[in-house]
């Protein structure tokens, strides 16, 4: 008799509990950073923006990540062959090293000589369009991962004139260190988007999986006009690499921000966009620009090789006969509606 009087106040509490708890409400912070915009989404009791507290977060890791800054760690470090590494630049060379390995050296943080040399760096060149073949040799002596040595939380060039660039993986770093400043919060059910780079967790207002949007072809397309196709996103993170954001054309060839660190040769494949679902989205930035410099065969291939990355990938591309074409991965239709 008293095991049933106990589970029936146990029972009236939890309902009392239920009814007193706020309702969850949608709340948005948007801003620039980065160069690019951000959103982030999230469901909270507590509608008192969190936005001062996010910018804060993107100023900390600008002081370590971006060449655009002047004192940053990482403008240190190429300055002077050496750094003392923050958390956040440490994150950041260490997965970029891995990534390296795992890719045989075709995502490679030091390309940044590369980098500037094609033109797409913080400063330009003299001349514009393709560097001159001993111009890219002589950059490419200076790149290599295996000059890179961490030693603690010291980061050395054992190479001179070796410098990194980490814009191929910061956002995506950054994405899922707001995903995690907002678990701390006690946030759940959220949605980080920091220049089409995303992560998400939970579920949406709607009480279903976050949906994000991303461009696909129109059938028989030959233009590559663009539909939205929608993506589910369960606790997920997504990230986009194309030769559609910065480019140069030069004759009848599109050169792309995306440099080969073994070739030293910008993208200018067929391939139009790649876009990666992974576990999360430092992994799936990490991993975008080289399963496109590997192309279609060779990038699914990969995919399906290593399944202890847990990567998918849909790729839009020019097919030999003109047309706008599409490939994934096996698991990635699973998350397309």
């Amino acid at each position: 008799m008293r095991f049933f009087q106990l589970l029936a106040c146990l029972l009236l509490t939890l309902r009392l509990t239920a009814q007193e708890a706020p309702p969850l409400r949608l709340v948005a912070c948007e801003g620039k950073a980065q160069g690019t915009y951000y959103i982030v989404k999230y469901l909270s009791a507590d509608t008192t923006s969190l936005q001062p507290r996010i910018d804060s977060l993107f100023e900390v890791i600008d002081k370590s990540l971006s060449l655009y800054r002047p004192g940053s760690l990482i403008n240190i470090f190429n300055a002077t062959g050496s750094v003392q590494m923050d958390e956040h630049m440490k994150a950041v060379v260490e997965k970029a090293v891995l990534t390296s390995k795992a890719t045989r050296g075709i995502f490679d943080i030091t390309v940044k000589p590369l980098v500037y040399l094609w033109g797409f760096g913080v400063t330009k060149p003299s001349f514009k369009g393709i560097p001159p073949q001993d111009s890219i040799r002589k950059a490419l002596s200076y790149v290599g991962y295996r000059y890179l040595k961490i030693n603690g939380n010291r980061l050395t060039a054992i190479k001179k004139h070796t410098e990194i660039d980490c814009n191929g993986i910061a956002q995506g770093y950054t994405v899922d260190v707001l995903g995690k400043f907002l678990e701390r919060q006690g946030i759940r059910n959220y949605l980080v988007d920091v220049g089409g780079e995303l992560c998400a967790k939970g579920m949406n207002q709607q009480h279903k999986t976050w949906r994000i949007g991303i461009e696909r072809p129109a059938p028989g397309d030959t233009a590559y006009e663009p539909i939205q196709g929608l993506v589910q996103l369960p606790d997920k993170g997504i990230a986009t690499s194309g030769n559609y954001r910065r480019f140069f054309d030069q004759g009848r060839t599109r050169f792309a921000h995306t440099i080969d660190p073994v070739t030293g040769m910008a993208l200018h494949n067929h391939i139009i966009s790649v876009t990666v679902i992974a576990r999360d989205c430092f992994t799936a930035d990490a991993f975008d620009n080289p399963l496109i410099l590997m192309g279609v065969e060779k990038g699914l291939q990969f995919i399906a090789q290593h399944p202890e990355y847990d990567l998918e990938a849909l790729y839009i591309y020019k097919a030999a006969n003109g047309t706008i074409s599409e490939a994934c991965s096996n698991g990635f239709r699973k998350y397309m509606e």
